[in-house]
């Protein structure tokens, strides 16, 4: 085992044992010359920046000590960064101008995040939040009874982004009887078809949809593209589902349009995150709210650490990335 790459685990520790279970550990040691029982939190202390400067393969996860300029001076033999986790943003530049490969587990973490937009969707097309307020409140309300709004077939629902996890979604859809829309700047007319989906532009979706689910990226010129105007054209009765970042919706005016009742929101993420303790969000009955828990959780974390079990081992057989990091793409990414 004298061939194995030299490697240091970064990260949280609390997450390493989450991410790498046996035998996804065993087979990650296999490959690479690093040691479980030493994780670097501040690559400027003396001990990490010794282990720093042997390593030829980092193994990041969500608290990651940042790859600066002046850390990576000191870093002459690394060539690989392999990020259990989804969003690569925090990856200075640097890393990227040194001809370092980035890989990211973007790929596994956006299958427990389209199966809970999946859930939802579903649950939202028969008004289950609705219907279970009404059946806790009125105790008596007859046990099968029509529910002549309700129901999934033939709903439109509008999927606003094709990123990893818009796209895991458009798969997942394929087997209901819905209509799927797209708006994604940076998806044309053929890749739409390719997709199986209507691609419409941004103000259309929100009209026509029955159900939209918000799957854009966090940036700049993202920021409150949900807003007071969009709300308000949505149709009567519809719902807006949110697992991207909270900062794509106007909480304001979604906060508006819920008070009003005339449509509903299922959201994962908010802004800010985490909310006061007094936020309105807590207290409308035509919001279900939960704690950005569609990304990978509990026994999910273990897909990621396997995702980059298996980079690792086609790193050590020569063989090329499958999900490297392209810079030239990260203004678009989140």
């Amino acid at each position: 085992m004298t061939d194995r790459i030299p490697g240091l685990f970064a990260m949280d520790p609390v997450y390493l044992p989450k991410l790498f279970p046996e035998p996804y550990l065993r087979r990650l040691r296999a490959v690479l010359d690093i040691d479980p029982d030493y994780v670097a939190r501040d690559f400027t202390d003396d001990r990490a920046a010794a282990a720093l400067a042997e390593a030829e393969v980092v193994v990041t996860g969500w608290g990651a000590p940042r790859l600066d300029p002046p850390v990576l001076a000191a870093a002459g033999k690394l060539r690989a960064v392999l990020h259990a986790a989804g969003s690569v943003q925090w990856v200075d530049r640097a890393v990227y101008e040194r001809g370092i490969a980035v890989v990211s587990a973007q790929q596994a973490n956006a299958v427990p995040v389209a199966e809970y937009t999946l859930g939802m969707i579903l649950l939202a097309g028969k008004d289950i939040f609705g219907l279970r307020d009404r059946f806790r409140a009125e105790r008596g309300f007859v046990i099968g009874e029509d529910h002549g709004a309700t129901g999934n077939f033939g709903r439109t629902v509008g999927l606003i982004g094709a990123s990893r996890i818009g796209r895991r979604v458009i798969e997942l859809l394929r087997s209901f009887d819905f209509e799927v829309l797209l708006s994604d700047p940076h998806v044309d007319a053929e890749e739409a078809a390719r997709l199986g989906v209507r691609l419409v532009d941004l103000d259309s979706l929100m009209a026509w949809s029955d159900i939209v689910s918000v799957h854009a990226p966090d940036l700049p010129e993202t920021r409150r593209l949900i807003d007071a105007k969009r709300l308000a054209a949505m149709k009567d009765g519809a719902v807006l589902v949110n697992t991207a970042r909270g900062s794509l919706v106007d909480t304001e005016a979604l906060v508006a349009e819920l008070a009003a009742g005339r449509v509903s929101a299922i959201l994962d993420v908010t802004d800010p995150e985490p909310l006061p303790a007094d936020s309105p969000l807590f207290d409308l009955p035509n919001l279900f709210l939960t704690p950005h828990v569609a990304g990978s959780q509990g026994n999910e974390l273990a897909r990621m650490g396997r995702f980059i079990v298996e980079e690792a081992e086609r790193l050590a057989a020569g063989e090329p990335l499958l999900h490297a990091v392209d810079p030239g793409l990260l203004s678009i990414q989140a």
